[in-house]
């Protein structure tokens, strides 16, 4: 339902009114009308109308009669309206109840959504820290057993390379290089 639809309520709710008033206006004159007939037939019986005025009073009274009729359709197409504005401002509730609901329901769902975005987004977050600690742990492995052949091999080309331990050459004399050797290490 919009906003332009209120005003349409609004103003039907008030034409209602309006009518309503209008008939029971209509209906407290005819109920004085009827009243001021029936005194007037009943409480003077001495009154007899003239023929002149009989004639008058016949046509006076189908006037009246008419006028009654044409009230009463009126009474009968204002409460005809009644009824249909009265059905329509029904519906017109429902329908405002129903989107009430529905509105109220959406902002529930609006509000629960950040805590569902995170429950979902901690569900897919445990299988990728599972992956990242073991692949952690796989790596400090693969480190360990990488420093451990990079050092067993910096010695095995460390002893291949040397034969013995690293020392200072000095110049010799040329008398003293026949009586020392140097040691070897198998």
């Amino acid at each position: 339902m919009s906003q332009s639809d209120t005003p349409n309520i609004q103003a039907l709710s008030t034409e209602v009114s309006q009518l309503r008033q209008e008939l029971q206006l209509r209906d407290s004159l005819v109920q004085q009308l009827s009243q001021e007939l029936f005194r007037l037939v009943k409480g003077n019986t001495s009154f007899m109308p003239q023929q002149p005025d009989i004639e008058r009073d016949t046509t006076q009274l189908q006037a009246l009669q008419e006028q009654l009729q044409a009230v009463e359709q009126q009474v009968a197409f204002y409460q005809e309206q009644i009824t249909t504005r009265d059905s329509e401002i029904y519906q017109l509730r429902q329908s405002v109840q129903e989107l009430t609901d529905r509105t109220r329901m959406l902002e529930q769902v609006v509000q629960e959504l950040p805590q569902i975005y995170r429950r979902k987004f901690e569900e897919r977050m445990t299988p990728v820290r599972e992956k990242v600690a073991m692949l952690q742990r796989e790596n400090r492995q693969l480190q360990a057993e990488l420093q451990s052949v990079s050092y067993r091999l910096a010695l095995k080309t460390r002893n291949a390379s040397h034969s013995g331990i690293d020392l200072p050459n000095f110049p010799r004399p040329a008398s003293e290089e026949t009586n020392i050797s140097t040691p070897q290490n198998a």
